[in-house]
């Protein structure tokens, strides 16, 4: 009788096993998709964060436009912000050929 009891217990016993490792199984492919998840929001991230500076660069270009055609008279302030954006314009695009 013992035996059966004890055959019965690691019947038990084995079903639980698989079902916690069926349950793991489940979990780290969830964590792997999270993982996904997670690298193509911060690569969406990255992006919106690019087109808002680039934006942010045309405003800044529309001001100094706006700028040239009023006030002739800034004309060396005028000439070191456009070297000034120049110069970052070309920081960023060393860091895109990165």
């Amino acid at each position: 009788m013992a035996s059966s009891q004890q055959l019965a217990q690691l019947d038990r016993l084995e079903r639980q096993v698989t079902t916690l490792v069926a349950a793991y199984q489940q979990l780290r492919e969830e964590l792997s998709d999270a993982h996904t998840t997670i690298e193509q929001l911060r690569a969406d991230v990255r992006d919106r964060e690019r087109q808002l500076k680039d934006f942010q660069n045309q405003e800044n270009i529309a001001k100094l436009v706006n700028t040239i055609a009023g006030e002739p008279a800034n004309a060396n302030e005028l000439k070191l912000r456009i070297n000034e954006y120049i110069r970052e314009i070309d920081k960023c695009l060393a860091y895109l050929r990165e």
